[in-house]
């Protein structure tokens, strides 16, 4: 047998408190978190005490509530809506809570339950939208740590959406009938084109999306968000491209996009590897495009999941080309670059005061032609130089650049699965760097950075690059003994 709710001691309401005076009693810390809270309304708050704290003072002038610098009066309290008691007296307190009571007025004295007649929940605002959360005061820390988690589900938008559904609330009744076809239609609303276009553009991209969402009786046109999945470590995941994850249909990722991540989707979502590595393509850019359009035409809700940041190196311009041609309405999310998290691990500023104060973002592959790219003036500059994807060029990349003029003492270091536990660094010169080709002890992305600003990193905890000497094969092994 199942086990019953527990029954609430303090039932949930939302009161109507616009217009109407919400009376703080107090002059310090108690006192202004009160008027914070209350703050967030449209009450006429007055503040009253002898003694007023200038933080409170300030706030008071900022938000343009009313200050009444006296002592306790009972007379005060008569018509408001409600009362807090935040002396940090108890007896005052108490005293407050009995006047209150007798004039009929709700209570709440801050640390003193027995004197409460309601609790303050944390407060999740979207107004009009509101989430409440509370536990009879049981818990305050504990309701906290559950509205920061609701928060971060929540979009900032959300408030402005719930506004903009009230004005096409008339449209939608005069059009759907009352039941599956009205649900499937606000059901759209807040999750489909309109939402998209809010956190996109604005109000009045979401208001076209609202008008093209009623104008094809609720069929909701498909979304595509290029979404940066970071570098590896899931906490790094931005929280919109988190949101989006929680609504995809579809998510089409990326083969180094760790399953982690891609676990933190919808659970019942679709899920499409469509990873390419080096010399191993499950599906060819134009392939990958082709089902980005396909899926969008068919109305889903899609997030093409990239590693890093879907503008860098991601192949994301494409993408949106072919979005854009096939009119798909499509949003960039951006993420965790994989030098950023390198960066991080090392500890190294790559921009100095005095010593660097511009950056490059390239692949090892740019120097296998025979010109060297324009960048490389830059570095020979003193630029900080990240290069992706540069394992297997290792020794083209430090043989081009001191070729070009660029110092073999200058300093290297090198991530391989930046932001993971299992992350392992490197540090060296430009002339150990040829040494990170020959390596097969790295089987994870690797991250290269160059530059007189890496002189700057936390070595502590990596290991250097000159230090490696590759284990001999069997065959070699026999051959030098022969």
């Amino acid at each position: 047998m199942s086990q019953p709710f527990a029954k609430l001691n303090a039932f949930p309401v939302f009161l109507r408190v616009e217009g109407r005076s919400v009376i703080v009693l107090g002059g310090g810390d108690e006192a202004l978190a009160k008027a914070r809270l209350v703050g967030q309304s449209n009450a006429r708050l007055v503040v009253v005490a002898e003694d007023v704290q200038p933080a409170l003072r300030q706030w008071v002038v900022e938000n343009g509530a009313e200050l009444v610098e006296a002592g306790y009066d009972p007379a005060r309290l008569e018509g408001a809506a409600l009362v807090f008691a935040a002396t940090g007296d108890e007896a005052l307190d108490r005293r407050i809570s009995d006047d209150a009571r007798r004039f009929g007025i709700p209570v709440n004295a801050v640390d003193r339950p027995d004197l409460c007649d309601f609790y303050t929940p944390a407060i999740v605002n979207r107004a009009p939208l509101v989430v409440a959360v509370g536990t009879e005061g049981a818990g305050p820390v504990l309701a906290q740590m559950v509205r920061a988690r609701i928060d971060a589900m929540l979009p900032p938008t959300l408030g402005v959406l719930a506004t903009l559904a009230a004005s096409f609330r008339d449209a939608a009744e005069k059009l759907f009938p009352k039941g599956l076809a009205r649900r499937s239609f606000w059901h759209a609303f807040f999750s489909g084109a309109p939402a998209q276009a809010l956190e996109a553009g604005g109000e009045d991209e979401a208001r076209a999306a609202a008008g093209r969402l009623l104008a094809a009786r609720g069929a909701d046109c498909g979304h595509v968000a290029l979404v940066g999945a970071g570098p590896g470590a899931e906490d790094l995941l931005t929280l919109r491209a988190h949101r989006l994850l929680m609504v995809a249909d579809v998510i089409v990722h990326d083969a180094l996009v760790p399953e982690a991540v891609i676990a933190m989707g919808r659970r019942d979502a679709e899920r499409l590897p469509v990873g390419k590595r080096k010399g191993c393509h499950s599906k060819t850019q134009a392939e990958i495009n082709a089902l980005l359009v396909r899926l969008g035409r068919e109305g889903k809700r899609v997030v093409r999941l990239k590693s890093g940041d879907p503008l860098v190196f991601g192949r994301a311009g494409e993408e949106m080309q072919a979005l854009r041609d096939a009119d798909i309405s499509f949003e960039v999310v951006p993420g965790v670059t994989s030098a950023f998290a390198a960066a991080a691990d090392f500890q190294l500023p790559l921009t100095l005061r005095g010593v660097t104060s511009s950056m490059v973002f390239t692949t090892g592959h740019d120097l296998k032609g025979n010109s060297l790219p324009d960048w490389a003036k830059l570095a020979i500059s003193g630029a900080t130089v990240a290069v992706y994807m540069g394992r297997s060029v290792a020794a083209d990349v430090a043989g081009r650049l001191m070729d070009a003029g660029l110092s073999p003492d200058t300093a290297v270091a090198v991530v391989e699965n930046a932001s993971l536990r299992d992350r392992r660094r490197f540090h060296g010169t430009l002339a150990d760097l040829p040494s990170l080709q020959s390596r097969d002890d790295l089987g994870g992305p690797v991250m290269t950075i160059i530059g007189d600003a890496v002189a700057g990193a936390d070595f502590s905890r990596s290991e250097p690059l000159a230090a490696y000497r590759p284990v001999p094969s069997s065959a070699a092994v026999e051959e030098a003994q022969s």
